[in-house]
């Protein structure tokens, strides 16, 4: 794999963890919260408390809930990851098979960089839905015709 689709990569998993994190921050913060309000009208002991101790509880809450998510979210994403790479494998494992090649690694990143070339040669020789259609074809309504 080159650097420049690694690096993509690591940007993307950054990406989807940085977002997950936020969100679990907001999610965990928002309970922490209603944690601590309900604490301070329920509990005396509680309500004695000063405000940094119950802005330190609901941050610890916080910071929890921020790398639940992040974790889970990037474990997620690492899964889809390398289920992809294990379908991309087997194919090339497949395709090399049927050519009489051996399977090393070295063959496999061989097909893998070919196969990658194929599809992006495809996608930009592909044309768009819309250019598919003549200008021509315009529908027309009933009453123009």
């Amino acid at each position: 794999m080159d650097r420049g689709r690694r690096k993509e990569e690591v940007e993307k998993a950054y990406e989807i963890q940085a977002k997950a994190a936020v969100r679990g921050a907001a999610q965990y913060g928002a309970v922490g919260l209603g944690l601590a309000a309900i604490g301070h009208y329920t509990w005396p002991s509680f309500k004695r408390q000063t405000l940094p101790f119950k802005a330190f509880l609901v941050t610890i809450v916080s910071v929890f809930g921020l790398c639940i998510h992040a974790e889970n979210a990037l474990q997620s994403h690492e899964l889809e990851q390398r289920i992809r790479e294990n379908s991309i494998r087997r194919e090339a494992r497949l395709d090399l098979a049927r050519r009489g090649l051996v399977a090393t690694e070295t063959e496999i990143a061989k097909w893998k960089e070919a196969h990658f070339a194929r599809q992006q040669a495809e996608a930009r020789a592909a044309p768009p839905a819309a250019a598919e259609q003549p200008a021509s074809a315009a529908p027309t309504s009933a009453s123009e015709q």
